[in-house]
Order: C-alpha cells, then structure tokens, then sequence
C-alpha cells in the first residue's frame, strides 16, 4: 500500500514511492536502473543504459523551448543501507517502509533514500508531466555514488548535451553548492620487521574523541587520535619499541580511537612525563573534544618492531601534517585544503597509514600529496596515491548560478546561502567529462542521511519542487 499517496506535491512522492519499492544499495543498481529505462520506454522517451547501469533519459523542450539550450537534471540512484541493530529489514528484497510523521518522512529502522532518490523522483516527476514548460531534458542517474562515485567515473560525454547542469543532490533547503573539492589517498607503508622482546608492555588507548566526516567537519579542528598517540610516542621515543600500532575506521573519518601497544624498561621514569603531556592534550582539546580519554595500562608482547622501525614509525606519523592546510580565498569560511590521518593498522607483514587528501584546487593537492609522499620516503616507507578525485572549481561568471538566485529571491524574498562543500560531489567528475558545462547543486532539506535516522521534511520536498518548476520555466 502507498501511504505517500495522499502526501503534496503527489507527483514526486508518488515517484519516491516507486523508486523505494526497488533494491538500490551502491553495486545492487540492476533492478532499479531497469525500472528507470522501462519508466522512460513506457512514455517513447529517449534512453540510454551503459554498462555501469547509469541511465539517461532524454525529453524535448516544450512549445516555445524547442530551441532552448538543453538541461541535464542529475542524482544518483543508490542509496546507503544501514538499518538498527533490531530490524529484521532486508535491503536485497524488501521495499524501505516509510513513515509519516507530521511534516516528516523517515523509514522504519532504516536508512530512508532520501540521498538522492529525491533527486530522482524529482527528474521522473518533470519527465512524466505535460504542464511543466522546460527546455530539452536529459535525466542522468548515475550509479555507486556513494562508495565511489564509480557511475560518474565511468561516465562519457557520448549521450550528453547539456550545457546546464542542476545536481539535486544538496542536502540543506536554501543551500546552492557551486564548488566542491578534489582529492585522493594515499598509504604509506613500512614492511614490519620484529625482535624477540624481553621489557615490560604497556598499551596506550585513546578514546572518546567525537571525530567526523573528514571533510565537511574537518575545520571544526577536532582531535586525531593517531596523531595524539604520535605526540606521547615522541615524548619517549628514545627509551621505547613499539609492538603494534592500530587506529581508526575509515578513510573519510577523523579517527576516534588508537591502541598502541609498545615495550620499554624505563616506564617509571617516563611516566610523569607521559603524565604531564596527557593533561596538555586533555587542556588543548577541552572545548572540541570534553570526553578524550587516554590510558595507559599493563600488555603483553612477546615481539616489537626494531628500533630502526619503531622510531621511523613514530617519526613519520609525528612529521605528518594534518588538519587544515589552508582556507579558500573565494568563499569565507570554507576550507580548501587539507588532510586526514585517518586508518593505521597491519596488513599483510606491513604497517600501513592511510591518509585522505582534499583540496579544491588541483595545485594545492599535489603539493600536499608531494609532502606526504616526501615525508614518507625520507622514512623508509613507500608511498602510493588511489582513488582521485576532482575538484568542481568555483566559477566567477555563471549565468545559471545567477538565474537560479534570482528566482530563489522572487519566490522567498531573500537571498540564498551560495556557498561549497569540503568533500567530493558527482559535479567534479561530470565537470572532467563536460567542461562547459554550467552547474549548480540543490535539494530539500535532508537530516541524518547515512544513518537509520535519516529524514526528509514533507514541507521542503513541495517548496524545492515548486522553486524547481520556476527554474526550468526561466531557462529558456
């Protein structure tokens, strides 16, 4: 039963609906990319599928917009399924049960898809209407937006051409993104080479750091803990070996936690040192991070890395910038570049560090990937760049940008937020593929996305789609 039927605008929750029915977590896109060209095959619309599964869908402009420049309308088709601990919910076969709640939509213990398939249900509403005047369309869906953008990254110019781009893909209702930054990883890596120990370990834990998104909280400055760990290692580098070395989860997060265990015979003296410092961190790190626990209890480790090796680790991870680099000279307040320090852990006979490098200026990441890369080198570690990413830069002349602003103002009598995200956005990549493409990015306001949690106000949803229409009607 569809209990979005009776929900405003019904033309695009009815299509939310529809798009919710159908598995789509990133690499599971079949079934709902299929529904997409049936969708366009049904009404003789122009598609095309590519091996990927993206789909364009291609509608004339309406009377009087024959010859209009064409639109591309782009989202991205997965979703991120994550569910709570008690639900029983299957992403692989069962549709996203949705709840009302007054003016708001979620799941049931379950991510909702609200990221993107909005933008989607917006794209097939447009489609699927003959009272929205608009130029020619072309709908982009990609795929795998979310654990690589891979859709975007496969994508080619051959079924485009757009020479206007909207990307429904902004979570904050007023918001318009105009630039996004690039960036890619890198490891550093050292082979592990062990000794017989015989001094007494210890394990230093640090926890309860709030840690983030590496990007878009990156400037709020809070503590890593692998590099916490780096700065009590130096303090008595010259009088420990270490054992082992983990933190971390994930590239894209600052990390919250690292465990080290490491061996000396010297501990006692050491300690009021370790002590000292461990109270300056927690007085450095008071505002952004209250809850930063460090202990530092008794282990086991019956081998530890050569001192050569040890010291070498505890160098590099202590010589190696972190944080913000530097902050964009076109928009205040924005970050521009910087790096995250983000996994380190053991892997087939290496210890491996990961870091996440963003910039929004191509230059500006080189030099920091060349830095890290230095560093590493003059450590013994070797280091490797993957999974790049370009920046959308900011451009100074964009008609659509202007356009897009007037009608915000006309509509809700105040300016909106123009502004740009510290992470990867699809319009990097779709910039690579049409460069001349001019592109904005927008959407209704959208709480929680990744997370059970995860809601979209009613209310948004029809403001958004009725600023939509006003848009594609001035786009002539």
């Amino acid at each position: 039963m569809n209990n979005l039927s009776n929900l405003e605008p019904k033309e695009v929750f009815r299509w939310f609906y529809e798009i919710n029915q159908h598995p789509r977590s990133s690499g599971d896109e079949k079934e709902v990319s299929d529904f997409l060209v049936q969708f366009a095959k049904d009404r003789n619309l122009e598609v095309y599928q590519d091996e990927i599964l993206n789909v364009i869908i291609k509608k004339p402009g309406t009377p009087g917009y024959e010859n209009s420049e064409p639109l591309i309308i782009q989202g991205h088709m997965d979703m991120v399924c994550v569910k709570t601990d008690d639900s029983n919910h299957n992403f692989d076969t069962d549709p996203i049960e949705m709840i009302v709640e007054g003016d708001v939509l979620r799941a049931n213990n379950t991510t909702l898809g609200g990221d993107d398939g909005i933008a989607v249900a917006y794209g097939l509403a447009i489609l699927d209407a003959d009272d929205i005047p608009h130029p020619p369309l072309e709908l982009l869906v990609t795929t795998n937006e979310e654990t690589g953008m891979d859709g975007a990254m496969a994508l080619t110019a051959d079924h485009l051409t757009g020479t206007r781009l909207l990307n429904l893909d902004t979570e904050v209702e007023g918001e318009f993104l105009v630039s996004c930054s690039g960036g890619s990883n890198i490891d550093l890596s050292f082979d592990i080479a062990r000794e017989a120990n015989s001094s007494k370990a210890y394990k230093l834990s640090i926890s309860g750091l709030k840690g983030g998104h590496s990007g878009v909280e990156i400037d709020k400055q809070r503590a890593n803990a692998i590099k916490l760990a780096a700065r009590l290692l130096y303090l008595v580098k010259a009088d420990v070996r270490l054992a082992s070395f983990d933190g971390g989860i994930k590239h894209n997060a600052v990390p919250g936690n690292a465990e080290v265990v490491f061996a000396t015979d010297k501990f006692d003296s050491l300690k009021e040192g370790l002590d000292a410092l461990i109270a300056d961190l927690k007085e450095e790190y008071r505002v952004e991070d209250p809850g930063l626990t460090i202990n530092i209890t008794e282990a086991t480790a019956d081998q530890v890395y050569t001192k050569d090796l040890s010291d070498s680790v505890i160098d590099m991870v202590m010589a190696l910038p972190d944080g913000v680099q530097y902050m964009s000279k076109d928009i205040e307040g924005l970050v521009q570049t910087s790096l995250n320090n983000a996994v380190i852990l053991e892997e087939d006979g290496k210890l491996v560090l990961t870091a996440s490098v963003r910039s929004a200026s191509s230059s500006s990441l080189r030099e920091i990937l060349n830095v890290v890369t230095i560093i590493a080198n003059r450590m013994g570690a070797v280091a490797r760049e993957y999974s790049a990413y370009p920046a959308w830069q900011y451009e100074a002349v964009s008609p659509l940008r202007d356009i897009a602003e007037k009608i915000y103002v006309d509509m809700y009598g105040k300016e909106p937020h123009i502004t740009s995200i510290h992470a990867g956005l699809e319009c990097g990549l779709l910039k690579g593929i049409l460069p001349d493409t001019d592109m904005i990015s927008y959407g209704p306001s959208i709480f929680d996305a990744h997370t059970p949690k995860e809601h979209m106000y009613i209310s948004s949803v029809g403001r958004v789609w009725e600023y939509t229409k006003k848009l594609l009607a001035a786009l002539k």
